[in-house]
């Protein structure tokens, strides 16, 4: 199939268009009349991810986060984004970036169903096509199907549900949770949503010392598993649709911590 092909299949279940204004998505880097027979999901366009899917010969790589963002005012080997372009360039490999516009129609539903939360909405509703849909938007809202659990219980349960060594908590350990709300990737922005839509806890990842202590002041416990930590749910679901949907060979970059902690 070819690039424009394979763009449409995506647009279908998660539109450019509704990406935030000030995102940058789609195809940013490729033609769209070259063939794909293989492709290569990841999180980020990195050196490390378009050598691995050079050497698995893919096509075209799917990533979440934008390679080009916001802008590139040159294209030259001596800068890192520049380099990379260039690399994917000479190898005929396109690359398409799925990021607010997934986050808004994907991101937050795959989350609660990790943490397996009931009576959700959204947590910062977008307007699409005009309209606001309490279903559609930034993050999820929901209630604990089971039972009322402690914030150090819950704590355990975010590590576990998205496989992580640790998260960062801030709050009373023995705090009651009832209400959680979930905005994967770099939440600060979603603290004020969260408190106003009366959250008891909110699961995202980036928080600072500021943001995290001020939260908690305000009645709102924070678990900061990552800005990787949720967001790597991504390369499964989009792996798995396209298995479903073409016939091609389908590759995921292995899910891995950007960093690694000193002992």
């Amino acid at each position: 199939m070819t690039v424009s092909e394979l763009v449409e299949l995506l647009e279908e279940d998660v539109p450019s268009k509704d990406a935030l204004d000030w995102d940058n998505v789609g195809l940013l880097v490729g033609n769209l009349d070259w063939q794909v027979s293989s492709v290569y999901v990841a999180l980020d366009a990195t050196d490390e991810v378009i050598d691995h899917a050079i050497e698995k010969g893919a096509d075209m790589i799917i990533t979440h986060h934008p390679l080009v963002f916001p802008t590139v005012n040159r294209v030259v080997a001596n800068d890192f984004i520049g380099r990379r372009i260039i690399k994917m360039v000479e190898h005929h490999i396109a690359c398409y970036a799925m990021h607010t516009n997934f986050d808004i129609h994907r991101m937050g539903a795959l989350a609660e169903k990790r943490l397996e939360l009931g009576h959700t909405i959204a947590l910062d509703p977008c307007e699409i096509d005009g309209e606001y849909d309490v279903n559609v938007g930034i993050g999820r809202i929901g209630s604990l199907l089971d039972h009322p659990s402690t914030l150090k219980e819950y704590a355990a349960k975010v590590r576990q549900a998205f496989q992580l060594p640790y998260v960062r908590v801030f709050g009373d350990e023995d705090q009651v949770i009832r209400t959680v709300a979930i905005s994967p990737g770099s939440g600060k922005s979603e603290i004020v949503p969260a408190i106003k839509a009366g959250a008891d806890v909110l699961i995202t990842g980036d928080i600072d010392h500021h943001n995290g202590i001020d939260a908690v002041a305000r009645n709102l416990s924070i678990i900061d598993a990552g800005h990787y930590g949720i967001e790597h749910i991504f390369i499964e679901y989009v792996s798995m649709f396209l298995k479903g949907r073409t016939g091609i060979d389908i590759y995921e970059e292995e899910v891995k911590l950007p960093y690694w902690l000193s002992e």
